[in-house]
């Protein structure tokens, strides 16, 4: 008997050689193939009078058949359709093992172009309420990735949106597993530039009113850390691609020579700066928080949930910094939740910074500043009082210092008195927040300043808008360089040239020391002096004149303040 004759003897039991064979020549391994796909009928039959049971055999053919099935395309349409069939139905009793490969069967498939991904996608998901964690595992890796390469060239908005209705239905049901691991792969996809559009944000925002703890933890990181976790996978894929870089570079330094290693290090060179040109064209995305349809409605919800829930303290911490933040980014009205942050503003609160943060973060000035009032009097009170810490008083101080850069008219003129008082306090961290509370005041309301405390101003004091008001800009700047004709912008042009070009000669200025201001005064005939204090009163702006005492200052003076 020859060598041929004995391969082919070997073929029904030998099924790795018969599906190398098959893929080379699948007309030629034609019979051997059936010989194959009846046996698996065959033992499909058994299988399902006693689907709990175990089978080798069936395992070892289902990945056979899985292998080959696009070499026969017509015979095996209808192979895909019954292990779904045979998954949707039995899936609970089925034996771990042979469940796991009927699902790497289908994922093989897919990959190959065999099955849709759309029916496949959904079985999957629904296999996530089994009690199999390595099964899940699999599932999930698998879902994120083909719907990354679904979406690789362009997106695919009809597979998309047919999958985010059944996620959202998903979210909701009655498996907390099935659910959470759902909200898992819409987060994933969120996180990778796949899915980041609204509808997926919107979808998430039903996950945080879920009765299940676990999927409204998940569902708060979405938009708590989102970002952030965007910026941490970026910076850390820019490090090993630097590091794979300065690798290539001191291997071409230090190995060998040869075409064939060139070859090889200019691809992979290459590929590394394809790579970093494409990063550096990405576009930063909106936050999550920027996509929701509704703020002011998810907001009031999230918060009735606060303010009855009985989760543990971190997690209502959570809600609270994102009530907090979705009322200063969207500057919303949700007039109850200061109240709510008054009772844990105390020094011996757990994380009570995170909450006086909170306090500031939810501060805007569309919010009436009656509102706000009362809880920044509880933190002056609570705080900034000499029978607590240092720390406590310069946390309390800096704490009214943000919430009144964000809402100025909060503030009074005596609270402000007593504030601004510690800044001769004996400890310099207490000494540093009063003396940055008084500098705020100084930019945005100086007359609610002591008179000491206001400085020397260098411009016109700042006019302070009453509640409500807006600052609306009459004229756009540099609008009135468009009305001039094109002769004066010319002849402005050759005046600017000239000028700069006699920049070397000098002006004087007379200084206006004792006695120098009568001198001033009796000459009115043009003397040097009434054009030196002419360029200081009008053109000079390195210099003010003070009206009561005629000092003259410098700006670097006025800044210092103190």
């Amino acid at each position: 008997m020859d060598r041929s004759s004995r391969n082919r003897n070997q073929l029904p039991t030998n099924l790795p050689q018969l599906q190398n064979l098959i893929k080379r020549d699948p007309t030629a391994y034609r019979d051997e193939f059936f010989q194959q796909y009846h046996h698996y009928r065959a033992l499909l039959q058994l299988f399902l009078l006693n689907p709990s049971s175990e089978s080798k055999k069936l395992e070892e053919l289902l990945m056979f058949l899985s292998q080959v099935a696009q070499c026969y395309p017509e015979e095996m349409s209808t192979f895909p359709d019954e292990l779904q069939t045979l998954l949707r139905k039995h899936c609970s009793v089925l034996d771990p093992e042979l469940r796991l490969t009927l699902c790497r069967a289908l994922i093989l498939m897919r990959n190959k172009g065999f099955v849709t991904p759309q029916s496949l996608l959904e079985l999957f998901f629904e296999l996530f309420r089994v009690q199999d964690k390595l099964l899940r595992a699999t599932l999930y890796n698998h879902i994120v990735s083909d719907i990354r390469r679904i979406n690789s060239r362009h997106k695919n908005n009809k597979v998309n949106t047919a999958l985010q209705n059944f996620m959202y239905r998903m979210l909701r049901d009655s498996s907390a597993v099935a659910a959470k691991m759902s909200l898992d792969a819409m987060v994933e996809l969120h996180r990778r530039n796949v899915w980041n559009d609204a509808k997926t944000v919107n979808v998430v925002t039903t996950a945080c009113f879920s009765p299940v703890t676990k999927i409204v933890v998940a569902a708060l990181k979405f938009f708590l850390t989102g970002a952030e976790g965007n910026d941490s996978d970026t910076s850390s894929e820019s490090e090993d691609d630097a590091a794979a870089m300065r690798t290539l570079i001191v291997a071409k330094q230090t190995t060998k020579k040869g075409r064939k290693r060139e070859r090889k290090r200019a691809k992979a060179m290459a590929v590394l700066k394809k790579r970093k040109k494409k990063k550096s064209g990405q576009v930063a995305t909106f936050s999550a928080l920027h996509l929701i349809n509704d703020p002011q409605d998810f907001a009031e919800k999230l918060f009735k949930k606060l303010e009855r829930s009985k989760e543990r303290f971190e997690v209502r911490l959570m809600m609270m910094s994102l009530v907090s933040r979705l009322i200063g980014v969207h500057k919303l009205l949700v007039f109850n939740f200061y109240p709510f942050l008054q009772r844990y503003l105390q020094p011996h609160q757990k994380d009570v910074t995170k909450i006086l943060t909170y306090f500031a973060q939810a501060s805007h000035e569309l919010v009436p500043p009656e509102v706000i009032e009362p809880t920044v009097r509880a933190v002056v009170n609570n705080f900034v009082s000499e029978r607590n810490s240092k720390e406590a008083m310069a946390v309390g101080l800096n704490t009214v210092r943000e919430v009144c850069s964000r809402c100025p008219l909060v503030m009074n003129s005596d609270l402000l008195h007593d504030l601004t008082g510690y800044k001769n306090y004996k400890d310099k961290g207490v000494v540093m927040a009063a003396r940055s509370l008084i500098q705020l005041f100084r930019t945005v309301n100086p007359d609610l300043l002591h008179r000491k405390d206001r400085g020397r101003p260098t411009q016109l004091p700042p006019s302070t808008r009453q509640y409500g008001e807006l600052g609306a800009a009459e004229v756009v700047p540099g609008t009135e360089l468009l009305d001039l004709p094109s002769d004066a912008q010319d002849e402005s042009g050759t005046d600017s040239e000239d000028q700069s070009d006699s920049g070397g000669e000098w002006t004087d200025v007379v200084h206006l020391g004792d006695g120098a201001c009568d001198d001033i005064h009796d000459d009115s005939s043009g003397t040097p002096g009434d054009s030196a204090v002419h360029l200081i009163g009008e053109e000079s702006d390195g210099y003010i004149t003070d009206s009561e005492d005629n000092d003259i200052y410098e700006d670097d003076d006025i800044i210092a303040g103190e």
